[in-house]
Order: structure tokens, then sequence, then C-alpha cells
């Protein structure tokens, strides 16, 4: 059966049809946040099958296989490739509603230009069709960035990670800028009981004893001298519950001894490691012009057999409840009395705390660029219709959703770049379909700025490319 995915997908009146057609649908990516693995970009991958480039590492659709009764030996396990396409297969008609049973369609036309729905009964056909189509160089993994039109690709990295492929990648005729952005979660993740492993790893790439706090601040200087070296635009960091405790320098220079010595640290001890290091840190973006970016609120790795068996990462991770808003803005405040608050994005996974981001970016807003404190785009759990909907309208009535930097992959897929088309027709709808209510003007050229600024612009600007 053929696709539903026609011209005019998700756009529901001629406005709306014009806006993307004429406005969006030919722009340039920026993909200023995603997983991709730069080696897999410097060495051009080749993929084997659909299975290889669909399903490794995919963890929104290990959880659709999980929910659909799959056994593990085929989504994570030591089942074929064939065998685990079959089973995805099989659990795609199940997922109407998701929007991985647009993806999947979107993706298999983008790509591999078929028109079919993905179920049992066509596994066999799209499986040989897409497989035979993987042989083709188009395919490779540089060729489907430059099919996608992605102008910049922000990798996320770990500041002990030595960015070879990025600088391999930058040596070579490759047009596009595949950029590393600064993940420093675990050298703040103070409680956690491989903190001092990942302090070993820093000391070897730096050559530095970091036994003292002043050692271990002047290391993470080091790696970010490096990383903006190798053209990082930003920083990122993933924070499960967001913290505020003030400490002096000395106070916390004591605190990260103490666990350098195995000692136990309170909650207060923890917090004020973890608030003055990334003042420390967010100071340092602001001197590099870097943006801050904040993925706030997830509850991870619940389920402890799972983890046990396969690790983070994988499937297990949900949308987690603490309170926000308090702890937020002291940090933000704390950066902006001492003038070092960097461009930040505020992403948060859960949509209660919509409004509270919304209206937080409005509070550190200045001249230096407009949108300088961002409500970020609608992640994880809430990149849907209703998702990405509900995110523009809230930014639509407390902010100005004319300077919003718009859609980010935040995947590990190199097909995934079709999520920004899928962006981008819901912005054309919602626009067209504000001017159908009467409530804005049929102003098609006014409207037609804000799409491309929103789809492609505003990120270009805000990240200096």
């Amino acid at each position: 059966m053929q696709t539903f995915i026609n011209d005019d997908f998700l756009l529901s009146n001629d406005y709306a049809k014009e806006l993307y057609h004429q406005y969006a649908k030919n722009l340039p990516i920026i993909d200023y946040h995603n997983h991709l693995p730069p080696s897999e970009i410097d060495s051009n991958r080749k993929f084997k099958n659909i299975s290889e480039i669909w399903l490794e590492g995919d963890h929104y659709k290990w959880r659709l296989l999980r929910a659909n009764g799959i056994e593990e030996k085929f989504i994570t396990g030591q089942a074929t490739a064939k065998e685990k396409f079959m089973k995805w297969a099989q659990t795609v008609p199940n997922t109407i509603g998701n929007p991985l049973y647009h993806w999947t369609h979107l993706e298999l036309l983008r790509y591999f230009e078929i028109d079919e729905l993905l179920n049992e009964e066509s596994a066999k056909r799209i499986w040989d069709t897409a497989n035979e189509r993987l042989q083709d160089e188009s395919m490779h993994a540089q060729n489907l960035l430059i099919k996608s039109k992605v102008e910049f690709v922000g990798t996320t990295d770990d500041p002990t990670d030595d960015l070879s492929f990025h600088e391999s990648i930058r040596n070579s005729n490759f047009p596009i800028m595949v950029a590393p952005s600064f993940r420093p979660d675990k050298a703040l993740d103070i409680q956690s009981k491989f903190f001092n492993d990942w302090l070993t790893k820093l000391e070897e790439v730096t050559g530095t004893n970091v036994d003292k706090y002043n050692s271990f601040l002047e290391a993470l200087s080091q790696r970010i001298e490096y990383f903006n070296e190798h053209g990082c635009r930003a920083s990122d960091h993933g924070i499960n519950v967001m913290f505020y405790e003030e400490g002096s320098e000395n106070e916390v220079a004591d605190i990260y001894e103490k666990s350098r010595r195995g000692c136990t640290l309170t909650e207060k001890d923890v917090k004020q490691f973890k608030t003055y290091t990334l003042q420390f840190l967010a100071e340092k973006y602001y001197e590099k012009n870097w943006a801050m970016q904040f993925h706030l609120g997830p509850l991870r790795n619940n389920n402890t057999k799972m983890y046990k068996e396969i690790g983070a990462d994988s499937g297990f991770d949900s949308i987690g409840d603490q309170l926000l808003a308090d702890p937020l803005s002291k940090f933000l405040d704390s950066l902006e009395k001492n003038n070092i608050l960097p461009k930040t994005i505020l992403y948060c996974l859960n949509p209660r705390d919509n409004y509270i981001l919304a209206t937080m970016a409005g509070n550190f807003q200045d001249s230096s660029i407009p949108g300088k404190v961002q409500f970020g785009t609608a992640w994880w759990y809430n990149d849907h219709i209703d998702g990405v909907t509900n995110q523009m309208s809230i930014l639509s009535n407390v902010g100005l959703i004319k300077h919003f930097i718009g859609m980010l992959t935040d995947s590990r897929s190199f097909l995934s770049f079709s999520r920004h088309e899928y962006f981008r027709r819901i912005l054309c709808n919602i626009l067209g379909q504000w001017i159908e209510k009467g409530t804005i003007p049929p102003d098609i050229p006014l409207l037609g700025r804000y799409v491309k600024d929103i789809s492609y612009f505003n990120a270009k600007r805000y990240f200096d490319i």
C-alpha cells in the first residue's frame, strides 16, 4: 500500500502549504545538537543493511518493540540484523499515533525512495530494496548528510575525547562543518562511583595531576581551549535534577578533596560542588561565546534489572517531576549578577515545565543577541506533533517565537534529519491555522520570514556559523 506521505503532509490549508513549499522546504539544516558518532562521519561509514542504520542505538524504537511484546534478543540481543528488522516491521503497524510511524515512513521515502507502508507483508521487499540501495555510495554516512542539506553538525563529546575525528574531518574536503560540543556531565557527577575513574582520564589527556580542586578546574579550562580550537560552539549539560547551593571556593575544594579520599558526601556537599563548578564553566563558555545547553528533567535507568544487563541509554529513562523553577532561577541569576551569563538554551523533558522555561528565558534576555536565552525545542518525549505545537504555542504566548532557533535531531541516526522536515511542516501548519482562525494577518511575506528564521537563519546567527 502506498504511504500517506504526500507533498502536503501535515499541511492543513493553503496558507500552510504556501509557507512550507515557498519558504521552508529547500532550506539547509543547522543540526546544533545530536549524538552522531564523529568516527562514522570521518570514515564515511558504509552500512551493510537497514538494521545497522535504523535500529542500532535507537532507544525510541527499542521502547516500542518492548511495548509490542518483542523479546530482548530481537532488540539489543544476539538476533540477526534481518530478524531485528522483521520484528520492527511487525511492530510498525501498531505505532499509529506515535511520531515513529511518521518518521519511519518519511525516512523510507526520503532516503530510500520507498513509497510503501512497512508491515509484515511488505517487510521482505523493503529489506531487499533498502539493502540494495545502501550499497550505493550516495548512502554512505557523509553523502547522507549532504543529501539532507546539512550545513552544520554539533556532536556531543566528553571533555576527555581527543577530537581526532573532528580534526580529520576538518582537514578533509568534506563541505559540512562537524563541530564538537562540550558535555562535562561526568565532571560534575562527584557522587558517582565512577568519578575518580573519570578524573584519571582527565589527567591522562591533560598531563595534569588533579588531586586538588584548582588543578581540576585548570584541567577543565585546558579542555575548553582544546574544544574551542576544534570549532566548538556549545556546551551541553544533562541535568536530571536542577541544583543550586552557594559555596566558597575553599569549601568546594574541601568537598572535592574529600571525594578524592573516598569520603561520603552530604547532599549539600554535592550541590555546592556542582553549583560552583558549573558557575566556573559557564564563565568560560561566556568568554568563548559558546551557547550553554541545559537538558533538564529525565528520570534515568528506572529498570534496575535491565540496567544491569545492558547498561544506560537503552530505553529505560522517563520523565522526572522534581521542582525546577527556584534552583534554575537562582543559578542563572548568579551568573547574570556577575555578568557571565552565556547564551543559554533550556530544554525540559516534563511538559509541565514548559511555561516555567518559557517565562524563565524572558528573565535573562539582553541586547547582545535577540533571544539570548532560549526556550529550547520540544525534546525527547515531546518531539511529536502535539509536543512541538505546544512548545511553539507557549513560546509565542509569553515570548517572541520570531527569534526561536528551531529544531535539532538529538539523534544517533544518519536518517533522522527528516525530523527537520517534520518540524518545518508543523511550524507552517501552526501559522496557517492561525491565519485561518483570524488571529494573525495573511501576510505571507512576513510569515515567510518567520519560517525561514526559525527553520534556519536564527540558529545560523546564534551559533555564529
